[in-house]
């Protein structure tokens, strides 16, 4: 039988137009037998795996959510990796694709090897793999708000910077945290944002984390803390994140990296796992293979 490259699409990213992007990777791949499925059609993966020929591939179209849960319910599913999975970016953040310093117009990329050795995230009763990381502080009220607006308005565009930025001077206020890495327990006050991180980039471009590397051979992650400045002075710092030259401002940044990282807050406040939202979380833990 001829090889079949199965295109998972999600027609809900990128604010309802995932789908039609996703027709893209019919103008890239013109020589292959593509076969279109929606990735919400699909009730059970181990019996959609079972299905291909050994030869068959799957490109995972959509933003880094959708590949969060693909790799998950890949994971539930016993997939052996067996198969070329792909994956190109149809979403609003792709912060996947920026790790990797590329862009839609490079088209697919061979994903297998980042679907593997996840870590995971054990938050308020669930345990999922994640792909980019976990934001908690203002970073999961960035998502909480983004999802209130998106709520009233759907399709609209969601501007996370200025969301933030109304966070930073309005809305959001810091809380204490305990970070504990690797069974050290370090102490914080003032704390405005607490993620742990697979990759480099989250929340739509920032640079939480430049020294991590999604493929290191200890599996570590990387936890970073921006803590301690007033609402002032932490605006004015904001913005070096997008370009990672935060974590050189050490009097209010520190980073960590470590195989086990529980993050405590002494209020609950909104968390996000690749860009979804999980909301009253005063504390997380992510465990690394």
């Amino acid at each position: 039988m001829n090889m079949k490259t199965y295109v998972l699409y999600n027609n809900k990213s990128n604010n309802g137009k995932g789908g039609g992007a996703a027709r893209r990777v019919g103008d890239i791949w013109k020589h292959k037998d593509l076969v279109f499925v929606d990735v919400f059609s699909i009730d059970d993966y181990r019996e959609f795996f079972s299905s291909l020929e050994p030869d068959d591939e799957i490109c995972v179209c959509g933003g880094d959510g959708t590949f969060n849960h693909f790799a998950n319910d890949a994971a539930d599913a016993g997939f052996d990796n067996s198969h070329k999975v792909y994956f190109y970016p149809t979403g609003t953040g792709n912060d996947f694709f920026n790790d990797l310093g590329k862009t839609a117009e490079d088209g697919p990329v061979e994903a297998n090897k980042y679907i593997v050795n996840l870590p995971r995230v054990i938050v308020n009763g669930q345990n999922r793999l994640f792909i980019n990381g976990i934001g908690y502080g203002i970073d999961g009220y960035c998502c909480e708000e983004g999802d209130r607006q998106r709520s009233k308005d759907i399709g609209k565009e969601i501007n996370y910077t200025s969301i933030a930025i109304k966070g930073l001077l309005l809305h959001y206020k810091p809380t204490n945290a305990e970070i504990t890495v690797d069974g050290v327990t370090h102490k914080f006050e003032k704390v405005w944002l607490a993620p742990t991180m697979n990759g480099r980039f989250y929340g739509g471009g920032m640079m939480a984390t430049p020294d991590q590397d999604r493929l290191n051979a200890e599996r570590t992650v990387t936890t970073m803390v921006m803590y301690g400045k007033g609402k002032i002075g932490t605006l004015a710092a904001f913005p070096t994140i997008f370009k990672g030259e935060h974590v050189k401002k050490t009097k209010i940044v520190k980073t960590f990296v470590g195989k086990k990282v529980t993050v405590k807050f002494d209020r609950p406040v909104a968390l996000q796992i690749d860009g979804e939202t999980v909301l009253n979380v005063t504390e997380y833990t992510v465990e690394t293979p």
